[in-house]
Parts: C-alpha cells; structure tokens; sequence
C-alpha cells in the first residue's frame, strides 16, 4: 500500500522471497520512540521491524512475536508444517521431473486455533448484526439527536445499578482507543486508532487520527462495544493497524506520527471489556420465584416466576397465569420485589396462590439477592397510624399528594393511602419504607415549591396544611423520621437518559431531566406533554444511561412525533373536563405504541371511590403513540462475578513514568429551603412545620 505497511496490503502476498524471508530482523535503532502502554512496549507496523505475516497460515502479527530468528512463522506447529510441506512438494518436483526449487510452493493450511477463531468472529458478527437490527427504532439515533440539538446526557457514573456505573473511571474526551476501521478497502477487518471527542452516557463520537480538525468522518458508538479496545491492543492480538483511506496519502511514515499523537495520552483499563462482561452478569435466572406487589391491588403482593432477564430487568410471570400473559416488569434492585416470605415476616396483605406446590423447576431465590433496606429503631419515636405527610402517588407519579399512614408494618415498613380517593376496602393504599426518598414531611413541596395535590373534593382552596390538620384532627409526621440524606448524583438540569414509563414499566424511553430537588428528579418524556412526567428519585433502577437499550437489547422508544402529539391532544380536548384547582391527580391517559399488546395494569374495582389501577389509568382512551418494532429478548446472562468493586483509572501512553492528572468534582451545596436545586452534594433539607 505504501511504506510502512506492507505486511497490510491489498497486495501483500502470504508468501515472501528466500532473500527477505531467511534475513534477520535488524535491530531497532536506539534512538527510535516507542509506545509505552501499561507496562509493555509495543512497536505499531512499518514492515520488518513492526508487522510480519506468517508464511504458512497467514497471520499478521507483531514480528518480535514471531518464531525463529527469520520471522517467517507466527508458531513451532506453522514452522514443522511448512517445512514438512515443502519436503512433499520438493520430492513430487523430482517425480515430475522438474528441478526443486528454493521456494516451494506450501499447502496453506490453517491451524485448528485459527479456525476456531475465525469462527468465534462470525458468531460475535451475527450477534452484533442482530442485536442492531433488534434496537434500531425506525432510524432513530441517539447521536443524530444529541448532535442536532447539542444536548448532553447524563454521566454513566450517575447510575450505580447500571453496567459499568460503579467503575466508569475517568473515560472522558480525548481518551484513545482501537476501533474498526471503516475507511477501507481491504477484506479482512483492520483496525485504526481514534480520539473521543465527546461522551453521551455509553455513547461517544470518535474521530479517527489523522483527521485532525475533519470531522467528515465522524462517528458514534457504543464504548462497551466488542470492538472497542485500549490502545495497544492490535500490537498484543497481532491485528493491522491500517490508517483510513481519506487520510493516507497526508504521512508518509504513519508510525512517527501515532508515536507523537499518543505519546503522553490516555486509553481505556486493557481489562475494560473483560469487566463490561463482568458488569453484565446478573444473579437473578429464570424459573426464580419472587414475592412482587399485585398490580391490580396494590396493598398485597403476589407470588410471580422470573420468566427472564435483559440487561438486570426481569420480566415477571404471575404463578396462576395460565398463559404466561399476566406480567409484570420491574429491575432485580426494585423495592416492588421481595423474597419468598417477606409478605408474612412483615406484616404484609398476601394473595395466597391456587398452586398448592411449586412447578417442576421453579425454585424460590436466596433473599441475599434482594436490594437492602436502611435498618431503623421502631422502639423511640416513630411513625403512627393516622399521621400525615406528602407521598408520589405510585398510580400517577407526576404528582406529590396529600397522604395519610394507614398501618404501621414490621422492619420500617409503612402503609400509605392517597387522601381523597382512597377505597373503601383499602385495597390501593401502598408500601413504602421509612427511608423511602418518595415519602416526605408536612410542608416539602411548599418550601421547594412544587404543587402539591390536595385531597379530592377538599374545597378550601388554596390548599393549608394547618387548617387542614386542625379540621381533621391529625397530626403531621415528625420531620426527624424522613430519610434527608441527598447523594452527590452528579445529575444536571437537561441531561439525557433512558428512562422507565413507571405506568408502562415494559416501556422504556427518551427522556429529560427537567427539575431536581436535592435527591428528587423530575423526569420529562420526550415529545409528551407534561403531564406524564414522574417524579423519580435519583438512585432509582428505572433510570439508564444514554445507550443503555443498545448495550443490552432491550427496546427503545424514541420521542413522539409530531403527529403523534396533535392526535394525543384533538382526542385530549375532545374528553378533557373543566380544570379544577381541587384535583389533578389520577387524569392522565396512558402513552403506549400502537400495535404493540401493552403491558395494562388493570383498573381496580372500588366501593366508594375513583376507580383506581397501578397505570393511572381512569377508562380514558390512550392517546396514539408511534408504531415500533417488537421487543426482542436475550438470553439468561451467567452467574455474577465477585469482582465488582474493580475502580479502573485510565492508562497514559507515555515514553517515561506512567502520570495520571484526575480532575476531582467539584462540590456542591445549596441553600436551604429553595426550590428547583440543582446541587447534588451531600446535604439535609429544612422543612418548615406550622403548629
């Protein structure tokens, strides 16, 4: 192709002349740069001294690698076979009557390792290939999106529950890496170096060296991709590093200018991928048997059978379904999931299944997979029945509303129902724990300023928390009680994400984060209208970074389009009835793709009350939603690693003493009693209580 590569030629023939082939390599000049890269010292291709390519099966490599002071073999068993070959061929030259020559022409037989190899590469192709085609959403690119509207997403290291959350590390802008190399046409995959030049959750744009200030050639992808590797990796497997066909003719020796690029920058952990395997191994199976709350009456749960598993999120199967179509979606970290048990040890109402034993298979999961509660001392001062407070209604959750404890559980579990609308059975009061961020004082949306929604039909108006305490006799929950603490989640105002539709929990979405107050995330659908936002809080498992649906699988739903937003709001206007101060909560029709069987939570049956479901659904027609393509599922992911807790730093390349510069973050704090904070700094909130 042109000096330097030789060895990754369109034209570069396996074979070589005896003159060249039975050379020794000279050494490299003393003065020459190398590329250090985590302790090893690799030289990129500039024929003898980089690259070699084996005489009997082919293989390109690094050439000090290669056996033999000739070079000409990647192996022993390459070496024996070729020098047994050319026996054949040389006694077959002489049986024909032909004078032996020095090069004899060899069987190219590839070595049983190589083909397995090779194999192993067309299966991963086929995975990629299909798992492209399954979270494609009629051309909707998280790129485009986020380049067309100079957005930013939210940080991988916001969401601790997702893969890579814990040990994101400092992978930033201008960090290299090894990629594809797209600009080529040679046959066979070659790889070229490219720079970052910017992050979007799992999702960076990459632009490869040489380009300098062309970005004609950009592109997105996923970093935790198969193909994404940390510098040096091609000079260890013995993989081409071929520069874009664009930009070739601009050096003439490619060598000295990666050496001067890299020198001195900065690469991914060379374990990066092993540990994106790691991160991806979930405990949960299926078959597993959990205790999960009813979605058609939220004060009980249910038994349910793990039917399967993508990306952490379980689809779960209710036991007495007959046809396995009663589901329920939730994260393995949910707090709607417990242990086999639980219901009984704490209190709790259970619906006791007509399966008298357990299916063939089905087995109850170890409780130590479960997410942990906060340990509270119920002996002191603690909650009452009776006792007011603010809670996310779990059955509209854009609203924070008027609430009242209805019974007191074991282990800081309580019994909450929605004032205004509760059944008269009490089948729709739910479970929250103590330190549950969801829950909160008397008073929290007055000091942040968010609307709090007063009980259904309470008329006077604007609603006061003294005068309605006094008119019912209750009393405000102690403010000590409350979880305060505020995690320093690093999320922003605008950031993007994917996001669960709580009242879809199948669905997951484009989506915005519009407000934050201290730990609490006010979460915006893309192309909705605000009214199906959800109050979320930060650490919640149904918020995932940008890419998350492309690394595991799992279906996207992209931003409603514009038609799909003017017939949501004809049919919006044509039901929609004269606004009332006295209530909001519990209006809002449910957002789902036409086509697709949803996931509906039914409505409840009451006495007495609004007819309420875990969907929020009131009998209103859902609005139309865009027309997607159907989910598609993977497979059960093996056994979890024990080394989670792996925090990896980026490695310098660099011809001296490995020197890492860390920015730490910044510290925030915010002022107490003010509204719309965007600070994320460890802090307690101040509520004012009226007597």
């Amino acid at each position: 192709m042109f000096d330097g590569y030789d060895s990754c030629s369109e034209d570069t023939s396996s074979s070589s002349s005896s003159e060249e082939s039975e050379e020794e390599v000279a050494p490299l000049p003393a003065n020459l740069p190398i590329i250090k890269n985590n302790g090893q010292v690799y030289t990129y291709p500039d024929g003898k001294s980089g690259m070699a390519t084996c005489e009997m099966c082919g293989m390109v490599g690094v050439r000090d690698a290669f056996y033999s002071k000739t070079k000409r073999f990647c192996s022993v068993s390459c070496s024996r076979s070729y020098s047994s070959n050319s026996k054949k061929a040389s006694i077959l030259a002489r049986l024909q009557g032909k004078p032996p020559t020095k090069k004899a022409k060899v069987l190219q037989k590839q070595p049983l390792v190589a083909k397995l190899a090779a194999y192993a590469q067309y299966q991963a192709t086929l995975q990629n290939q299909a798992k492209t085609k399954a979270v494609s959403v009629e051309g909707f690119s998280w790129g485009n999106y986020i380049n067309s509207n100079s957005f930013i997403a939210a940080p991988v290291a916001c969401f601790k529950h997702a893969p890579m959350g814990t040990c994101w590390g400092d992978i930033s802008e201008n960090v290299r890496i090894e990629v594809p190399n797209t600009d080529c046409s040679l046959p066979t995959k070659v790889f070229w170096i490219a720079g970052i030049i910017k992050l979007a959750g799992y999702n960076a744009l990459l632009r490869y060296e040489g380009f300098e200030n062309d970005s004609s050639l950009d592109f997105w992808c996923n970093i935790c991709g198969s193909d994404i590797h940390p510098v040096g990796w091609c000079a260890a497997s013995g993989k081409p590093l071929v520069p874009p066909r664009t930009v070739q003719h601009k050096y003439t020796n490619w060598k000295a200018f990666l050496v001067k690029r890299l020198t001195g920058a900065k690469t991914l952990p060379p374990d990066f991928s092993q540990k994106v395997s790691e991160s991806m191994q979930y405990p949960f199976k299926p078959c597993m048997r959990v205790e999960v709350v009813d979605k058609r009456h939220l004060c009980r749960t249910r038994v349910a059978v793990v039917e399967s598993v993508i990306g952490g999120r379980l689809r779960l199967v209710y036991e007495e379904s007959e046809d396995r179509t009663d589901d329920f979606w939730c994260h393995m970290h949910s707090p709607l999931i417990h242990h086999i048990g639980w219901s009984r040890s704490i209190g709790h109402r259970f619906k006791r299944s007509d399966i008298t034993k357990k299916q063939d298979g089905h087995f109850d999961t170890p409780p130590h997979l479960f997410a942990k509660v906060k340990e509270v001392d119920q002996s002191g001062e603690w909650f009452k029945e009776g006792m007011k407070l603010e809670a996310i209604d779990p059955l509209n959750l854009s609203t924070i509303c008027v609430a009242t404890i209805r019974k007191v559980l074991a282990d800081g579990f309580l019994m909450i129902g929605i004032d205004g609308s509760e059944a008269a059975d009490g089948s729709d009061w739910f479970c929250y724990h103590a330190t549950s961020p969801s829950i909160f004082p008397v008073g929290f949306c007055e000091i942040n300023m968010i609307e709090l929604t007063p009980p259904r039909g309470y008329t006077k108006l604007p609603f006061k928390w003294f005068d309605y305490l006094r008119e019912t006799g209750s009393i405000a929950a102690p403010v000590k009680l409350f979880n305060k603490d505020v995690p320093n989640h690093g999320f922003r105002v605008g950031m993007k994400l994917e996001a669960v539709d709580l009242m879809e929990p199948r669905l997951i979405c484009v989506a915005t984060v519009t407000r934050i107050i201290h730990r609490l995330l006010r979460i915006h659908f893309d192309g909705w209208e605000e009214e199906y936002d959800q109050w979320v809080d930060c650490e919640s498992p149904d918020l995932y970074p940008v890419g998350w649906c492309q690394l595991t699988g799992y279906q996207l739903q992209p931003p409603a389009s514009q038609s799909s937003r003017e017939n949501q709001s004809a049919s919006s206007k044509q039901k929609k009835k004269a606004k009332s101060q006295q209530y909001k909560g519990h209006k809002k029709k449910r957002k789902m793709p036409v086509g697709k069987k949803p996931v509906s939570l039914s409505s409840l049956p009451m006495t007495g009350g609004v007819r309420r479901s875990f969907s929020g659904d009131e009998e209103l027609t859902p609005p139309p939603y865009r027309t997607l393509p159907a989910q598609t599922a993977l497979e059960a992911f093996p056994p979890p690693s024990t080394s989670r807790e792996f925090r990896p730093s980026l490695k310098t390349v660099t011809t001296s003493q490995l020197k890492e510069e860390l920015l730490d973050g910044e510290d925030y704090s915010f002022l107490q009693g003010a509204s719309d904070q965007e600070s994320n700094g460890s802090a307690t909130f101040y509520i004012k209580q009226e007597p």
